[in-house]
């Protein structure tokens, strides 16, 4: 059976489960899981090494650690210690290693959490399929996933999302640029969190763009999810874009039902699959929502992310496109040349809208403290899919995929995502958890009560072939 982060922290803690069997357990899942194309690099060796450590204290009557035992994965953008942090790309291969852990790395470690995998991504996080050109595509565990073919788990952070979904790993982080935590998330079937903005150090993690840049991870509960978060705070001097901000732990979870809730409609109301169309009504029916409230701006905020992120993403890369375009994936050079090229004032009116932006949700937030909305327009398509239907409208859907996720991240807000699975299709759909910044309690408190009413899907794979 697969265990969850609190499980595996209480049976380390009350001596019936060793670091090092958890260790084991977790190698050998992702070797079962192999055929996802999830993984980039199992640290073995390592782990097992911090496993050896752990076991050494709780024998030795020290304390471990609130996570103690429980392995984690991480989105091969995050540096590891002697690792080149490849970010999906070969334009990296010749980087010189990490010289060390990211941030986020070293805080879930001094937690006791023992890091087992780097995963697979779309290249550069400049993707929202999971498909990648050079290290493969990362197939959705919720669908046929051995052999040619498979459906996308969603992107960037495809493989984190698709280990926790397998129940490879009960935990794993991931980057949130556009959506890249929360479509995964919905289209994978788990619990996601995209904290706001500047709330976790992104120290160590290979940029793509600064201004929308955020660190996130995936559970397969929200109460697992909230352990991983508390984990990951703390002030880091060499973060320049974290808020200074006390840490604010959410842990124990509050049964918050004074929470006021609506729903976003108006660019939010569709297209939507059917499935994705039921689970609103039943989220909005689950919190006791407020009637349906409209965010006038979010296809021109959409397009102000548009603009941000390919205008920063492309002068980060142009030097490397002028002299190494080869060692970019097709899907990805070309956005990235054409990014280079954007006017400098396109970029100060998407920052301007960006402001505008925060300041009427800051006014929709006023009368609701939590705002519910798709993460997805529909469940998870086949990999290598360019137009999609969805409700008799065929859409891009490498891109539009992200098309409820990208217009709320320049507001910088707290997002969580959980999931259930369709009636019509069978498949996962999510349901993005708005909140105030800073308040991710209050997002995580609305996340569980979905989570009672049905929002939860168990991770399977590894279940069925240990």
């Amino acid at each position: 059976m697969t265990r969850s982060v609190a499980g595996i922290a209480a049976a380390f803690a009350d001596g019936s489960l060793k670091a090092a069997d958890s260790v084991e357990m977790a190698l050998e899942n992702l070797n079962a899981v192999a055929p996802l194309g999830a993984v980039t690099a199992v640290h073995s060796e390592r782990a097992r090494r911090r496993a050896a450590e752990l076991d050494r204290c709780r024998a030795a009557g020290l304390p471990a650690g609130p996570l103690a035992g429980v392995p984690f994965a991480v989105k091969n953008l995050f540096d590891v210690a002697g690792a080149v942090t490849r970010a999906g790309s070969a334009a990296t291969d010749g980087n010189d290693p990490a010289g060390k852990d990211a941030f986020a790395i070293q805080a879930l470690e001094a937690a006791g959490a023992i890091l087992v995998a780097s995963t697979n991504m779309d290249e550069f996080a400049y993707g929202f399929s999971g498909e990648n050109a050079h290290d493969g595509d990362t197939r959705n565990p919720r669908g046929p996933w051995r052999g040619a073919g498979g459906l996308s788990a969603g992107g960037s952070s495809s493989g984190s999302a698709a280990l926790v979904a397998a129940g490879a790993v009960p935990l794993a982080l991931g980057t949130d640029t556009n959506g890249s935590v929360r479509v995964p998330a919905a289209l994978s079937g788990v619990a996601g969190l995209k904290p706001t903005y500047g709330r976790l150090s992104r120290s160590g993690v290979y940029p793509f763009v600064d201004s929308l840049d955020h660190v996130g991870l995936f559970a397969a509960s929200v109460q697992d999810l909230a352990l991983g978060y508390d984990a990951l705070l703390g002030l880091d001097p060499s973060d320049p874009a974290q808020a200074r901000r006390t840490p604010a732990p959410v842990c124990p979870l509050a049964e918050d039902h004074r929470l006021r809730c609506a729903r976003l409609g108006g660019w939010f109301s569709g297209p939507l699959h059917a499935d994705v169309a039921e689970a609103m009504d039943a989220a909005a029916a689950a919190l006791h929502c407020r009637g349906t409230v409209d965010l006038p701006l979010a296809e021109a905020a959409r397009a102000a992310a548009f603009v941000l992120t390919t205008a920063e993403g492309g002068q980060r890369h142009l030097p490397t496109l002028r002299t190494r375009p080869d060692r970019y994936g097709p899907l990805v050079r070309d956005r990235l040349r054409a990014g280079a090229l954007v006017p400098a004032a396109w970029t100060g009116d998407a920052q301007r809208l960006r402001r505008r932006l925060a300041e009427i949700l800051a006014a929709l937030h006023a009368g609701h403290q939590i705002l519910i909305a798709p993460a997805t327009p529909c469940p998870a398509f086949p990999l290598g899919t360019v137009d999609w239907d969805v409700d008799g409208v065929m859409l891009p859907i490498r891109l539009a995929i992200g098309m409820f996720t990208q217009p709320l991240t320049p507001a910088g807000l707290p997002i969580a995502v959980v999931a259930r699975r369709g009636r019509i299709s069978g498949l996962p759909v999510g349901v993005q958890i708005i909140g105030r910044p800073w308040h991710e309690a209050e997002v995580l408190a609305a996340a569980r009560r979905l989570e009672a009413a049905g929002f939860r899907i168990s991770p399977d794979c590894c279940e069925v072939t240990q």
